[in-house]
């Protein structure tokens, strides 16, 4: 054996384990396994969980709130400043920040991550290439997908189509698009189906992101993902306008959505500081209905989406808070439904994520977090460290706390 992880908590219902794994895989799960280990690690009753999975982030914008504030809240503001900002983003400068949120996010336990890239013609490829160089970089501590992202639309930016098939050409490993910010939307979606299929690449669309729901394309993406025959490899980040739906055509788009197999990557941590910000009273919460495409079947993946910029101020990466945060807002706090969270950052984005071999189970990939707290039910609410992060079955990061109380 590589490791052997001995005595950890798998499920609180049954006894502890020891987890053994050799050449990157995890090789066998029982109460007490024999033999040596070039690397022992002992649980004591801590929790272990597959790697935290980042779903919808954007590493090149990270970390900049400090150069330019959204002083109105809005996404508009927030569009606009970044606007301003992008073409003083130097290579040396995007790689430092990048950099820096990435270590963030791995440090809190992720061993995968998928990443918007974007590009136009004012900036070129400079931040793109960038985070594809990042990814090699860092390949040995979290696996990372980048997403051929055109934030400034691309019929309202002449010359993005182009640059689209190029970052495809230059390893991209999956078509991003944004139609809320494009006219027209369908057009729009219609291009980023046509280059996926071209690279048979997955899609992944920052969707609808209002705080009303007169203008939607949701709807036409259910009916185009199925035309095409992409069920389960369509993706949609924010998808806010879903919650000022009336409840009929809500229902309506929630089965289409069930339908086509779209994964659903609700971003609270952004949501919540932009949306809603007309309202004069009674402000309303201005996320997707995570409970109501829960039980519909959707597939539902918490994500960060910024860290500390116009769109987001704040944020250090960690999952775990981002889930924590959606619990009240999205009333997931019951008995029956926080049981259903801590999926929604491992299990769930990992099948958005189409990762292979990932999951606590022999024959997996050893990619695991051991977690500072001894229940499972728990884990979440007790805002645990990560005291080990496990990739490929060998230790990439561990957190060592004291607390003395000083009498």
């Amino acid at each position: 054996m590589d490791l052997l992880l001995k005595q950890v908590r798998i499920n609180d219902e049954k006894e502890l384990q020891d987890v053994a794994i050799t050449d990157g895989k995890i090789i066998e799960i029982a109460p007490h396994i024999s033999g040596t280990a070039k690397e022992t690690i002992e649980g004591d009753g801590r929790v272990l969980i597959p790697g935290l999975v980042e779903s919808h982030i954007h590493l090149d914008k990270a970390l900049i709130a400090d150069r330019e504030p959204n002083k109105s809240g809005t996404l508009q503001e927030a569009i606009q400043v970044t606007a301003k900002l992008k073409p003083t983003f130097t290579e040396e400068d995007i790689y430092t920040r990048a950099k820096k949120a990435l270590e963030m996010i791995i440090s809190h336990g992720a061993t995968a991550v998928r990443t918007h890239a974007e590009f136009d013609p004012a900036q070129g490829f400079t931040g793109f290439n960038t985070i594809m160089r990042l990814k090699d970089e860092y390949k040995e501590f979290i696996d990372m997908q980048v997403v051929a992202f055109p934030q400034e639309g691309i019929f309202k930016a002449p010359g993005t189509e182009k640059m689209m098939y190029e970052a495809m050409e230059m390893g991209a490993d999956v078509v991003g698009g944004i139609p809320y910010n494009d006219a027209p939307a369908n057009d729009h979606i219609d291009l980023i189906f046509e280059i996926a299929k071209k690279y048979d690449k997955d899609i992944d669309l920052h969707q609808d992101f209002a705080d009303e729901a007169d203008d939607t394309s949701i709807e036409y993406l259910c009916e185009k993902t199925i035309k095409e025959g992409y069920q389960g490899r369509v993706s949609v980040g924010h998808l806010t306008a879903l919650h000022a739906m009336e409840p009929e055509r809500l229902t309506k788009v929630i089965e289409a959505m069930a339908k086509a197999q779209i994964n659903v990557m609700p971003l609270p941590a952004t949501d919540l500081h932009l949306g809603a910000r007309n309202d004069l009273y009674n402000v309303r919460r201005a996320v997707t209905p995570i409970r109501k495409l829960r039980d519909a079947g959707v597939n539902v993946a918490l994500a960060t989406n910024n860290i500390r910029n116009a769109f987001t101020p704040y944020g250090n990466g960690d999952l775990i808070q981002i889930a924590m945060l959606a619990v009240p807002v999205g009333h997931l706090g019951g008995s029956d439904d926080l049981p259903t969270v801590l999926p929604m950052i491992t299990e769930n984005p990992a099948k958005a994520l189409g990762l292979k071999d990932y999951g606590l189970a022999v024959g997996k990939n050893a990619d695991l977090v051991l977690l500072d707290t001894k229940s499972v039910a728990t884990a979440l609410i007790d805002f645990p460290e990560r005291s080990y992060v496990i990739k490929n079955g060998r230790v990439t990061v561990k957190v060592e706390k004291t607390v003395t109380f000083m009498k």
